[in-house]
């Protein structure tokens, strides 16, 4: 469980200093580059120490990597210009546990005890609580629909994600493997991720050009934004997806998921500390009761 409480943790540290970089490179370039640094990060770990690209189950983390680092993420950064962050985390999150551990019960047989799941909804609830928005949205109907449903898609793509991993440590298990570390299984899954983003940052790239060319980076930003980046990429899709791998070998996704899921509160005091944010009623509130989740999450397991 630690594990899942690590990734939270790291998660929270991506996203505030994401939110650094993305300011100073903007948001399709820095996301390009975070990954592009963990993916050599992480490569360099897995062939020197790791499993490097062997194992029954890199396809299948392959896939994971396109389905939840790719598609996942590309449709999540399209929703958030259209409804704002917090709708599309809240949507993201929300759905994305429930529909996992769905998925793996039907799929793989894994059930979770009713206890598990009332817990689960608890932590959800106080995400909810947190980061409902307390004022109606600003944007047309399809604009509003078209967030929606990229928000959708993202969830759909972290929880198949997350249930991929899960099937690939059964897959390498069959084989009479052991399954690979973390950080192994992070470099097997960006690969996917890289193809995809990489792909739709230069589609991205090419349409800016043909409608409104775009003022190039200067260095004194790319200095500024290099240790954010860095620090956005260690802690998110290096170390960060490592632990939430991990996590995953040991837990279902109806468990794992819904404990990042707290990921949005646990920002709260890192925001207040790097930005000044100060955090309102409704989410100090919704932490309490999704704290309550987790400490019956925790009992239980």
């Amino acid at each position: 469980m630690w594990q899942a409480f690590s990734t939270t943790i790291l998660f929270s540290l991506s996203a505030v200093c994401a939110q650094r970089s993305t300011r100073l490179l903007g948001g399709s370039e820095a996301n390009f580059w975070r990954v592009w640094i963990a993916a050599l990060l992480l490569g360099l770990w897995a062939h020197l120490f790791g499993q490097g690209l062997s194992g029954k189950a890199l396809p299948i983390f392959f896939l994971s990597g396109l389905v939840g680092f790719g598609f996942g993420d590309v449709a999540l950064y399209q929703a958030l210009p259209r409804i704002g962050s917090r709708l599309s985390i809240l949507l993201v999150h929300c759905v994305a546990a429930p529909f996992a551990a769905l998925v793996e019960w039907l799929w793989l047989g894994t059930p979770l005890t009713l206890g598990e799941i009332l817990a689960a909804l608890t932590i959800l609830a106080g995400v909810a609580l947190a980061l409902a928005p307390s004022d109606h949205i600003n944007v047309g109907r399809g604009t509003l629909w078209a967030g929606v449903a990229c928000a959708i898609v993202g969830a759909l793509g972290q929880g198949g994600g997350a249930v991929l991993t899960r099937r690939a440590v059964e897959v390498a298990k069959a084989a009479g493997e052991q399954p690979v570390d973390g950080m192994t299984a992070a470099y097997q899954r960006i690969i996917g991720g890289v193809i995809v983003g990489t792909l739709f940052f230069l589609f991205v790239k090419w349409r800016q050009r043909q409608t409104t060319p775009s003022a190039p980076v200067v260095s004194g930003q790319l200095k500024r934004a290099l240790p954010w980046t860095l620090a956005n990429a260690c802690a998110g899709p290096a170390v960060g997806v490592a632990m939430f791998q991990w996590a995953l070998m040991l837990k279902p996704t109806g468990v794992i998921l819904p404990i990042v899921a707290l990921t949005p509160l646990v920002i709260i005091p890192f925001s207040r500390f790097v930005e000044g944010e100060r955090p309102t009623w409704r989410s100090l509130a919704g932490g309490v009761v999704a704290v309550v989740g987790v400490v019956a999450l925790k009992v239980m397991n």
